[in-house]
């Protein structure tokens, strides 16, 4: 229940008191700063690199961590490295998840430079691939070279329009069985990515199962005492959090900041397992995996690093598909983390799924239909390069 300060915070025209001032919840919500790179990627920079890359460093990251680090080489060329101090050592000990964020970048990196007519040479981890962890060697280097032939990515026309689904589906509306055989047969249509197999379903009883098999792992993640710690440290409460941090869980609007301000609402209290706050995350989760109609997941036959860039390029495809016809896209990753606590669940869905060992399953989405979002906030691109 909402204390006395907080129900008087948002009374009335929704004025709050500070100091003898009067200042809006509405100005006070604004995350406009954070979302700035969005625009910014439409503006040139006067180099085709810098001009993929304002595109590039909008791809989707675990936890919103944008691990990428970029140095530009002559007058060609870049290398991809990881931010080491951007991972997630409880939620994915591996970098698996990390590793497919930055897949992703390099996707829409290539889609950008495509559409100015450039292909890209890219050669993954030209020092060697990585061992148990990610390490300072490059991820990818990659040669940009102009040709005019080099075919365009329409997918690459919704790269700005591209969403992650923070709401409640319509429980009652799957998506059509033919949009959504459209999207996984897109999601895989460029050469190198013929090995990742795509699945989705509808079906009452699957979907059903995979409510709660993401429930139970949501619950482990959210119980276990570094997972939780780890996720709610990273959670940006209210604008001035946002603005001054664009990365993280973020959550944004008025009624955040009405949260904020009464104390309702704070990382320490979110981090405390059983608290209020903690409940209510807990329930509002749930409350998302409860509304899908629709599930997409897709799986590699081994889990080399380089098939884990593989699957960021179909990751960020399918959900630019999804942006294209209109259908809300979440991923879900929780069941597919790799700790001792997540180990059976995580067989659980290898083995429904007919995934054995070394593959993996790579990528699990709720798919629906809900109401519009904004984009996710971003660094901008000139804290992203290596000088």
């Amino acid at each position: 229940m909402l204390s006395r300060r907080a129900l008087l915070v948002t009374g009335g025209a929704s004025i709050l008191v500070l100091g003898g001032g009067y200042a809006s919840l509405s100005a006070m919500s604004n995350i406009a700063p954070a979302r700035e790179p969005w625009r910014q990627a439409t503006r040139g920079f006067g180099d085709v690199r810098f001009n993929a890359a304002a595109y590039a460093i909008l791809a989707p990251s675990p936890h919103n961590l944008q691990p990428w680090m970029i140095q530009m080489e002559g007058e060609d060329s870049l290398t991809l490295f990881c931010d080491l101090t951007r991972r997630l050592p409880e939620t994915d000990p591996p970098d698996r998840q990390t590793t497919i964020g930055l897949g992703a970048f390099l996707e829409l990196l290539r889609q950008a430079a495509a559409e100015q007519g450039h292909r890209l040479e890219i050669t993954p981890f030209p020092d060697g691939e990585p061992g148990d962890r990610l390490d300072e060697r490059p991820i990818a280097h990659v040669r940009f070279i102009e040709d005019d032939s080099t075919e365009r990515d329409l997918l690459f026309g919704h790269a700005l329009r591209r969403r992650t689904a923070r709401l409640k589906f319509d429980p009652g509306r799957p998506v059509p069985s033919d949009r959504l055989a459209a999207l996984m047969k897109i999601s895989t249509a460029r050469p190198g990515l013929d090995t990742i197999r795509v699945d989705g379903s509808s079906e009452t009883g699957m979907v059903s199962w995979l409510k709660d098999i993401c429930k139970r792992a949501w619950e482990i993640e959210l119980r276990k005492p570094e997972t939780c710690h780890e996720s709610s440290y990273l959670t940006r409460i209210g604008a001035k959090q946002i603005n001054a941090n664009p990365d993280g869980i973020f959550l944004a609007g008025q009624m955040m900041e009405v949260y904020r301000m009464s104390g309702m609402l704070t990382q320490e209290n979110m981090d405390t397992i059983g608290s209020p706050a903690w409940e209510a995350t807990l329930s509002m989760y749930n409350g998302l995996i409860d509304s899908a109609p629709t599930f997409v997941w897709f799986s590699t036959p081994g889990n080399s690093r380089t098939e884990q860039l593989d699957s960021g390029a179909v990751w960020i495809r399918l959900q630019l598909a999804a942006s294209a016809v209109g259908v809300g896209f979440q991923p879900l990753s929780q069941v597919l983390e790799e700790y001792s606590e997540m180990a059976g669940p995580f067989a659980e869905i290898h083995k429904r799924f007919g995934v054995s060992l070394p593959g993996r399953v790579q990528g699990l989405f709720r798919l629906g239909y809900a109401g519009g979002q904004g984009p996710a906030p971003r660094w901008p691109l000139e804290s992203r390069i290596i000088t």
